[in-house]
């Protein structure tokens, strides 16, 4: 966690912060990082399995399942190797590679809160950043068939996406993402309270965006004006191994012309066409 900048007073996230700073060997801990990113993205999992669950005998639930996808949603089976794919790469090389980052990085807790005004900024101004270098990262990659092959064709393996799927991507990918978030509060000098905030939203977001489901409280349908691509943004690249490149936000796809949207009254096969082995994705990508 970082601490380069001077910290004001804040009289609402005080509290916080220090109740916080009481696990503070927990928090300085070089395993916390690894431990806590594990942890959330099966917690914030766990209600999208139920709904996997609990959809196809509950046609309320089942009637937000994205249509372009297939009817039945990922058994507990696919789910379950998909945990386990994630739980070995995590420990063969996330841990170690997180210890390595802490040593370096020798985090310290400020005792002052940030401010709101400053939460608020500084972790609008990580999504954005983050999103921005993930898109310029993510076109690059389906545009090159070697940095496919190496660091994203596992994530795309799973056409039809669920909500444990966000990680379920190689060790290259997962260890760029990782610095990548790391280097951007870092770069912007963040206050611990934003940085934590940060990595959770971000995991959420990621979350949210594989589940399959577009849920009425979704988050991109919180937030105004169309900001946000949500789940159906991300599952049509999933479909179409191409376009919609952002993570998040929609303003990059639209300003370089990749955005897509597939008409909900269109099936799947009709769009897909021929399916093609997932060597040949990178190719697609420049269509």
């Amino acid at each position: 966690m970082n601490n380069t900048c001077p910290v004001g007073p804040s009289v609402a996230l005080q509290p916080v912060w220090d109740a916080l700073r009481s696990h503070d060997a927990l928090l300085l801990s070089p395993f916390f990082p690894a431990f806590i990113a594990f942890a959330a993205h099966l917690a914030m999992s766990l209600p999208f399995l139920a709904l996997d669950l609990l959809g196809p005998r509950c046609a309320t639930l089942h009637r937000y399942r994205i249509p372009r996808i297939r009817v039945q949603p990922a058994s507990v089976q696919v789910w379950w190797q998909c945990l386990l794919r994630i739980a070995r790469k995590h420990l063969a090389v996330i841990v170690p590679v997180t210890l390595l980052i802490q040593r370096v990085r020798t985090p310290s807790l400020p005792a002052e809160a940030p401010s709101c005004a400053r939460a608020l900024t500084e972790v609008t101004l990580c999504l954005l950043l983050f999103d921005s270098l993930y898109f310029a990262w993510h076109i690059s990659i389906h545009r090159v068939p070697q940095m496919f092959q190496l660091m994203h064709s596992a994530h795309h393996q799973h056409r039809d996406t669920f909500a444990l799927a966000a990680q379920d991507s190689s060790i290259w990918e997962l260890l760029s993402l990782q610095v990548l978030a790391l280097s951007i509060t870092a770069l912007l000098g963040c206050h611990p309270l934003s940085e934590v905030v940060f990595h959770l939203l971000n995991l959420w977001l990621a979350v949210e965006y594989h589940c399959g489901y577009d849920l009425p409280w979704a988050t991109h349908r919180l937030v105004p004006f169309h900001l946000l691509g949500g789940a159906p943004f991300h599952q049509a690249h999933h479909q179409l191994l191409r376009g919609n490149y952002a993570p998040y936000f929609t303003h990059w796809d639209h300003l370089f012309g990749t955005y897509l949207e597939i008409p909900k009254d269109r099936p799947a096969h009709l769009l897909l066409g021929k399916k093609k082995d997932l060597k040949d994705a990178a190719s697609i990508s420049r269509t």
